[in-house]
Order: C-alpha cells, then structure tokens, then sequence
C-alpha cells in the first residue's frame, strides 16, 4: 500500500511542475509577443530601442558585454514582413470561393499575426479593386486571373 501512495505522490507532484511549466510557458509567450510587437512599432518608426534610450541619457551607444566576456549574435536573419496589400492579396488567394472582408480580417490575424483596422484594410482592398487584382461580387473578394 505504501508503494500505491509513493506512486500517487509522485504523479501529483509531475502534475504540479506541468501545471507550473504551463503557466510559466503561457507568460513567455505573452512576454514575447509584447517585445516582437514593440520591435514592429520601433522599425516602423525608424528608431532604434536601445539607442534612443541611451542617447536621451547620455550614456555612450555600446554596451559593456555580458558576464563571461560573451555577447549575444545580433546576425540573426528575420523572415521579411509582408505588407498589408500583399497579405490581402495571398488571403483573398487562399479563399478560393472568395472571402468577405472579415473571412481576410481572421486570415491576416492567424497567418500572418497581424492586426488590422478595418479601414485601413478596406482601403487596401479598395487599392487592388481599382488596380484589377481583386474583384469584388456579392460582398466576397475574388482573386482576378
């Protein structure tokens, strides 16, 4: 009997850590998610996070390295961001019976994360109706061949 309660023991502490690990991951996430939407604002403002900072501080541009002589590879590539006209372009493609405006709306949110005003992507179908690469019948955009 005492192997039974060392053995529920153990499965309700693994459940505890999973539950914690869940937890713990689900904040990263959104910790993530803030720091790659404040890097989307910042490179669409042609500024730079820690040199604006620094310099409205007067401290010098470089920083000290980290602790063991070792800094961190900035060479990283980044996937290229799509525009809105071309991710409206690629949702209204992927619809092949054609898409409303909120069928793009969900797409461009769960493709490409990107969170658009409903004007601004209006305008964006708008621009590509009059330039002949989408048409638009009974409320759906179609992809024009």
């Amino acid at each position: 009997m005492a192997l039974m309660d060392e053995i529920g023991q153990e499965k309700q502490r693994i459940s505890e850590r999973l539950a914690r690990l869940d937890a713990e991951r689900t904040r990263l996430e959104d910790q993530l998610n803030e720091l790659e939407i404040a890097e989307r604002v910042l490179t669409r403002f042609g500024g730079k996070a820690d040199t604006i900072g620094e310099r409205r501080r007067g401290r010098p541009a470089a920083s000290a390295p980290a602790a063991g002589g070792k800094r961190r590879a900035r060479d990283v590539q980044k996937a290229p961001r799509l525009t809105l006209s071309e991710a409206c372009l690629k949702a209204a493609q992927a619809h092949g019976e054609g898409a409303t405006a909120k069928d793009i709306l969900s797409y461009l949110s769960s493709e490409f994360g990107m969170t658009v005003r409903a004007n601004h992507l209006g305008a964006a179908l708008q621009r590509h109706r009059r330039a002949g690469h989408l048409e638009n019948r009974d409320q759906r955009w179609y992809r024009t061949s």
